[in-house]
């Protein structure tokens, strides 16, 4: 019972200002707080009792108690376990960048593990088992995950198809039928390509799961199955670093969860795949 905080950083940008008052009062003194009334938070931060509720609701949580529970299992974590992101200045040391950019792709991984829905990733592997195609959608560094999806699939003898064109992805999305599915990964949530394939790929009446960062995004209305990550994204690390690994981490979550509901096949088809590689070595 964790990710209170994780919930709280990554809505703040899409708060209205009397919900993002409660989340930075809490954000603050994290301690205080749950040893605090609603009331009493109402009082702190300046905001309505009701814009705690609505806050509550909006990270998808039953109430103030429920927010108080997650907290307190965040404060809980040791230090080793929660390190924080660290941030990557002008002339830092390889002895430095080597353990910041280490430690952030760690943090992404583990506060991602304490918002993604079990019952989603669930889901989206009982679409992606059951699928007669699956089809991976992505633009620039979301599509090189796209194809390390595809190329994962492939190796468990799944159809699947990834095109770095966006037209082309547009074509492939308005022949699915409601037979196949459509992942739509995008960080932001807000790519307009991989949006308008998402929405024809719904349209044709495919299954749609989306990989993009934790909260409502124009992404999710085209979602049957939103899968949510965390990731602190800035200036200097805009090459998608951390939301590249919690991304990947989530694809080869629902790969194995694919390949555990049909093991011995899945391993068969492994060992062909590999057998197959290590004999074009010898060539």
């Amino acid at each position: 019972m964790n990710g209170g905080l994780v919930r709280l950083r990554e809505a703040l940008d899409r708060l209205n200002p009397s919900e993002r008052k409660v989340a930075e009062c809490i954000l603050n003194d994290p301690k205080q707080v749950i040893e605090w009334s609603v009331a009493q938070l109402a009082e702190s931060s300046g905001a309505s009792q009701a814009a705690i509720v609505r806050l509550c609701k909006s990270l998808g949580l039953k109430g103030f108690p429920d927010l108080k529970l997650k907290i307190a299992g965040d404060l809980q974590e040791t230090a080793s376990d929660s390190v924080g992101y660290q941030e990557i200045r002008p002339h830092d040391s390889i002895e430095t960048i080597i353990q910041n950019v280490s430690a952030n792709n760690v943090q992404s991984i583990r506060d991602t593990v304490k918002i993604l829905d079990q019952v989603m990733v669930g889901k989206a592997i009982d679409a992606l088992e059951k699928a007669e195609r699956i089809f991976f959608f992505g633009m620039g560094a979301s599509n090189l995950i796209a194809l390390d999806a595809q190329h994962k699939f492939l190796r468990i003898n799944k159809t699947c198809l990834s095109f770095a064109d966006p037209h082309v992805q547009l074509v492939a999305a308005v022949t699915m039928t409601p037979r196949d599915v459509a992942v739509g990964i995008s960080y932001s949530g807000q790519t307009k390509e991989v949006i308008a394939t998402m929405k024809a790929a719904q349209e044709q009446g495919a299954t749609t799961i989306s990989i993009t960062k934790y909260g409502t995004t124009a992404l999710h209305a085209y979602s049957h199955i939103p899968l949510c990550i965390s990731s602190t994204e800035n200036e200097i690390r805009s090459g998608a670093m951390g939301s590249r690994i919690t991304q990947l981490n989530v694809i080869d979550i629902l790969y194995l969860g694919v390949a555990s509901r049909s093991y011995e096949q899945a391993v068969q088809y492994l060992d062909k795949s590999r057998a197959v590689i290590r004999d074009l070595a010898k060539l």
